[in-house]
């Protein structure tokens, strides 16, 4: 790749920065209700949360009378300026960063998404994938609803409107026994904040509460811990909290099934510093690692992870192997995750823009990199061949998850099955496609093991294909797409 390459391509480098090769993020929802500084504090409560959605990032907020919006493309820092934040006047606001995984990456589908019926207006914030969305949405446009988006999330403001009149709770109500999925929701009206969850409980959301005794909800702790509010509880599992002037209000929306927690929020999306599902992140990875030292036990002189994805699964793997830890490869961090690149000369060059080797650390060592997942394993080869270029003697690749062989259709934009390297590789042509000594990934018995042995509590159809509500696999991500 010569010089006039970066020049020709970088335009495009930086359109595609925020697309990653590996698995995408879902969405991160915020609402907070009783403080006049609800639109900053839930920018701030998106800024923790970008990690879950790096499109499009939005707010609205509500006074009690006037409810204001403003969402654009980008990241949260991009898109709202300290004069965006002053005209979204109120003491309740919802926002959402998203990453679509229903619909095209386009303004039109930026959320909040926001409606006025029957004389209110409703604005809805939503993080999953509803299943049967496809089959909804035709059901409605057969009886005269008009869409104004490809999302899945307009289906429930649609359910909603048809059930307005018996009140919010029972229009909630209707909605939840309607869609199929994963859904955590947020809803804002001109004086209320309200939050669902679907009966299986796949994508988080938490309560908390600040000093002053203003209510927050937010999809990960890590946004409690920005704004200085202390957290009290998850929503349940089809539980629907309503938020108003009289306080929180909880209520059953629909009986809680089985449980089906998303596992892959614990092992790839969820920050380290949160807790999920009444579990600390940083402690669950490092469990995963300690997990793989009693799995194999390897001769080498010391792992390393792939910033950050394997960071936390190595420390558990070096204590419980008692072997040396290097962070043997720097982040550039001013640089976004992973790229989907025009031209293979431009992927290298972005995985090589973001991460560098340490030559002097790595050469003529056997070297033991720590992984979160494969997925398509085109970024995993890459890496590791810049390991070997770095002079490594001797490379092996520890998985802190099984293969996944699986898509999601909750909420995680996976590839199809037909693109998911471990669903057409055996472990050892994965092992010969990244050019390794050795791969070895995490027994599914050993991760539900260190996940507290509750193998019924987590979705695992990832890694097994065992899905927990019933699926039309010709429907995709942009099924909802007019030609």
């Amino acid at each position: 790749m010569n010089p006039s390459d970066y020049h020709i391509n970088f335009n495009d480098f930086w359109k595609h920065r925020r697309y990653q090769t590996g698995p995408k993020e879902e969405c991160g929802i915020f609402g907070i209700y009783g403080t006049e500084d609800a639109a900053k504090l839930t920018y701030f409560g998106l800024y923790a949360l970008q990690h879950r959605g790096q499109e499009s990032a939005g707010i609205v907020a509500s006074d009690g009378k006037n409810v204001t919006e403003y969402k654009a493309m980008g990241l949260v820092s991009e898109v709202f300026q300290e004069n965006k934040l002053k005209e979204l006047k109120g003491h309740l606001a919802i926002g959402h960063v998203r990453y679509s995984t229903t619909g095209s990456s386009v303004l039109q589908n930026a959320q909040p998404f926001c409606v006025n019926h029957a004389g209110c207006a409703l604005a809805v914030a939503h993080n999953g994938n509803l299943v049967n969305a496809q089959k909804i949405r035709e059901e409605l446009e057969g009886t005269g609803s008009i869409f104004q988006t490809t999302m899945d999330s307009e289906v429930i403001v649609h359910l909603l409107a048809k059930a307005w009149k018996k009140g919010i709770r029972e229009a909630i109500c209707h909605a939840m026994k309607t869609i199929k999925g994963a859904y955590s929701v947020l809803m804002l009206t001109e004086n209320a904040l309200i939050g669902f969850r679907d009966p299986l409980g796949f994508r988080p959301l938490c309560i908390g509460r600040l000093d002053n005794g203003a209510y927050v909800l937010a999809s990960e702790t890590c946004a409690l811990d920005l704004i200085q509010a202390e957290y009290i509880r998850d929503v349940e599992r089809g539980e629907i909290v309503i938020i108003d002037d009289n306080g929180l209000h909880s209520f059953v929306g629909i009986q809680a099934e089985r449980r089906a927690n998303c596992i892959f929020e614990f092992i790839y999306f969820a920050r380290p510093d949160s807790n999920i599902f009444g579990k600390n992140v940083y402690s669950f990875r490092k469990a995963l690692g300690a997990a793989l030292a009693k799995e194999t036990s390897m001769d080498a002189d010391f792992v390393m992870p792939f910033p950050d994805s394997g960071n936390y699964a190595a420390v558990g793997y070096a204590q419980a192997a008692n072997m040396p830890l290097e962070l043997a490869v720097i982040r550039n961090h001013y640089v976004g995750r992973t790229f989907i690149q025009p031209s293979q000369a431009m992927r290298d060059f972005g995985v090589r823009i973001k991460l560098n080797p340490v030559k002097e650390t790595i050469r003529g060592k056997r070297v033991v990199i720590m992984e979160d997942s494969i997925i398509r394993g085109t970024t995993s080869r890459t890496r590791v061949k810049a390991i070997r270029e770095a002079g490594a003697k001797e490379i092996s690749m520890l998985v802190s998850c099984p293969p996944t062989r699986f898509p999601c259709f909750y909420g995680i934009d996976f590839p199809t099955k037909n693109e998911l390297i471990a669903s057409q590789k055996s472990v050892e042509e994965i092992r010969d496609y990244l050019g390794l000594d050795y791969l070895h990934y995490l027994n599914l018995d050993s991760m539900i093991e260190a996940a507290g042995g509750m193998q019924d509590r987590f979705c695992l159809a990832c890694f097994n294909g065992e899905y927990p509500t019933d699926i039309d696999f010709n429907v995709g991500k942009f099924s909802l797409e007019k030609e």
